[in-house]
């Protein structure tokens, strides 16, 4: 028997409301430095040298989201992967920087990423069943991370497994705790992926179709935590999705990605209410018009 999510908020309340054009930004704020940052990011296929992403160039500042949208194929989970480090055995980044905290990472051994993958950056990605042990309660996986990043003794790693079971909002932690991961639904197990990823408080972390699988109410569920995340920490986060409507909803800058490129990026509003690619305004026509109506009206006289 599954326990399901608890104190579930509206789903409007992922919805974010921009900033009507002209409102006056806060004198003098000084910009935040980067958390990530790619430069003319390129991968190459090794196999068949053939060029795969050209050229990607964003920056993620703490608390700001950036969304990733595209077809199959066209570059983005293969973008994410050079940014943490796990590009498969045959990529490889041919040019460009990845810059992480202020270290470049684009030529860091396999060995140099143990410092950073999971403690400045981590990730959470579509089926969480697959990055789970079956064999082991999903509370000692938990456990697991904190003892080797931050080396705290067996009882104080539990202590904090459970109190990152309950900042993810599941009903009755220690019960969960003590769980394997056949026996939780698809959305308490995304929230325990959710808790292993930030176990180590990242600074940057990349969702990388983490709710696709999961139905409307459960995935506003928990794009309402990421969101919270971002906002009560600084996290800043990288969200991958062919869902257009969670992007508009979620994220303050969109890159469109076709064929391994950046067609069209910019303020999130401004792309979709004004779209300047061909390709992103074929996404827009193709999808569901749900979500994005509010970003798709012309914006109100403030």
């Amino acid at each position: 028997m599954t326990h399901d999510t608890l104190t579930s908020r509206p789903a409007d309340t992922v919805r974010k409301t921009l900033d009507a054009p002209g409102t006056p930004d806060a004198p003098d704020a000084p910009a935040a430095e980067p958390v990530l940052a790619l430069h003319d990011v390129r991968i190459t296929d090794r196999v068949t040298e053939r060029e795969i992403v050209h050229g990607v160039t964003f920056e993620l500042t703490p608390g700001k989201a950036v969304g990733i949208v595209g077809e199959s194929g066209s570059g983005k989970t293969l973008t994410c992967r050079a940014a943490l480090g796990i590009l498969p055995p045959h990529f490889e980044i041919t040019a460009g920087r990845i810059v992480l905290a202020g270290t470049d990472i684009a030529t860091l051994a396999p060995r140099q990423w143990t410092d950073l993958r999971g403690a400045t950056i981590s990730a959470v990605f579509q089926d969480p069943a697959s990055y789970l042990n079956p064999a082991i309660k999903v509370g000692a996986q938990i456990a697991e991370v904190i003892r080797v990043k931050q080396g705290l003794k067996r009882r104080a790693a539990r202590r904090r497994a459970v109190e990152l079971l309950t900042a993810v909002r599941l009903r009755d932690p220690e019960l969960v705790y003590g769980q394997y991961p056949h026996e939780l639904s698809g959305g308490m197990l995304q929230r325990v992926l959710i808790a292993a990823a930030i176990a180590v408080e990242p600074r940057a972390l990349i969702a990388d179709e983490a709710t696709t699988a999961l139905d409307v109410t459960v995935q506003a569920e928990i794009l309402d935590l990421l969101d919270e995340l971002r906002t009560r920490t600084g996290l800043a986060l990288v969200v991958v999705s062919h869902d257009l409507a969670v992007v508009a909803q979620f994220c303050d800058e969109v890159l469109v990605m076709r064929q391994g490129e950046v067609v069209e990026r910019g303020e999130t509003r401004s792309v979709l209410h004004d779209p300047q690619h061909d390709y992103t305004r074929l996404l827009i026509a193709e999808h569901d018009s749900y979500g994005l109506d509010k970003f798709l009206a012309p914006e109100e006289a403030s």
